[in-house]
């Protein structure tokens, strides 16, 4: 490059570049203003700094007065141009702008984004798509919010049901025993021995379900050989299995280990075989499999309850679900509160155990699947 290029790249960024500096602070005092003024301003800007380096350097250039009038006149044409597709741009940016504010208005209001139509440049697209995501999700939300709401009041129901039930019971029984009619009292103390057990057992369950959903749910992770906590499980129900007359089976693959609390795994697996026996019917099996699956333990516990609908799949773990009514209905006092608590609690300490726990139906009737990852 000559020395005459020089001193002329000079002399323009100089001129150029001081009516840019100007211009740019009459952007920055614009930038409170539409995005329309902003795009004009900005072309104005450019334009100004074309002509100031012009100017700056026609002597150094040796243009002739004509030429350098010539090229101010193009210059101006070419600026207006300019500051025209400004505006326009401007224009369709004020647009897009006001009608995504329009459908975030709507949102705030309603909760529902509609991500259709042209939102302009990919930010604003972007954007929008983001707002319809988060709609989506707050609709989920909802939806799950108005369903717990359901199911406690469903729970608050059934458990003040539960309750009243053998409360009356032991009223009649301890009035009974006051006035001296019981023909047996022996018999009145073991069933009032009974009911209070139940209603026990209850307060049990809800005590756990609150830990479990306040996050107080505190674990003692240790090595425990599932075989002999299984075999505890199906020892312990065998009693309440004959009595309804259910076979119930299975086992563990041999030394079989799994990373857990031992105390609460053992509560998950009786209340999924309490509860497939709850509903297999007389002459029924049950049966409860450990083995090792593609990434952990997997616990899998098979009932005879005659199968459920997609509805009550989804619902099976919620608080206060009782199974459909084509269900067998349990026997009063044989296990658990008989508000629908068992489940939700499996849930919840299998999750805590960043596990996780699901149905699906399998003649003749239903799985429950555990699946615990191995420790990392």
């Amino acid at each position: 490059m000559s020395k005459d290029q020089v001193d002329i790249v000079l002399i323009a960024a100089a001129w150029s570049g001081g009516a840019g500096v100007v211009g740019l602070a009459g952007v920055w005092l614009l930038r409170t203003r539409s995005v329309r003024w902003l795009t004009g301003a900005v072309a104005v800007v450019a334009v100004v700094a074309v002509l100031a380096g012009m100017v700056g350097t026609a002597r150094a250039m040796f243009l002739s007065t004509h030429d350098f009038n010539v090229m101010l006149l193009v210059s101006l044409v070419a600026g207006l141009v300019a500051v025209a597709a400004g505006a326009a741009v401007g224009t369709a940016f004020s647009g897009w702008s006001h009608a995504l504010q329009d459908e975030a208005r709507r949102f705030g209001d309603s909760g529902e984004f509609n991500a259709a139509g042209d939102r302009g440049p990919a930010e604003f697209q972007g954007l929008a798509d983001e707002l319809a995501r988060t709609s989506r999700k707050l609709q989920e939300s909802r939806d799950r919010e108005a369903r717990l709401e359901d199911s406690r009041r469903e729970l608050v129901a059934w458990v003040s049901h539960d309750l009243r039930t053998p409360l009356a019971g032991l009223r009649a029984m301890t009035e009974a025993l006051e006035d001296g009619i019981a023909d047996d009292p022996s018999r009145y103390h073991r069933q009032i021995r009974a009911e209070v057990d139940r209603m026990v057992r209850m307060v049990d369950d809800l005590f756990e379900l609150s830990r479990i959903h306040s996050g107080n749910l505190r674990l003692s992770l240790e090595p425990v050989m599932l075989g002999d906590l299984v075999s505890e499980a199906i020892a312990s129900a065998d009693p309440v299995a004959r009595a309804r007359g259910v076979r119930l089976g299975g086992g563990v693959e041999q030394g079989l280990e799994v990373v857990a609390d031992s105390a609460e795994l053992s509560r998950v697996v009786g209340n999924l075989v309490m509860n497939a026996i709850r509903h297999t019917p007389s002459d029924g099996v049950v049966e409860v499999v450990g083995r090792a699956g593609p990434h952990g333990v997997e616990i899998a516990v098979t009932d005879g309850c005659g199968g459920l609908s997609e509805e009550d799949m989804e619902r099976a773990f919620e608080v206060a679900w009782q199974g459909s009514r084509a269900r067998t209905p349990d026997v009063a006092g044989v296990f658990g509160s008989g508000a629908g608590l068992g489940l939700a609690i499996v849930k919840g300490i299998v999750e805590a155990h960043h596990g996780e726990v699901s149905v699906a139906n399998h003649d003749p009737g239903c799985r429950f699947l555990v699946h615990l990852p191995r420790p990392a």
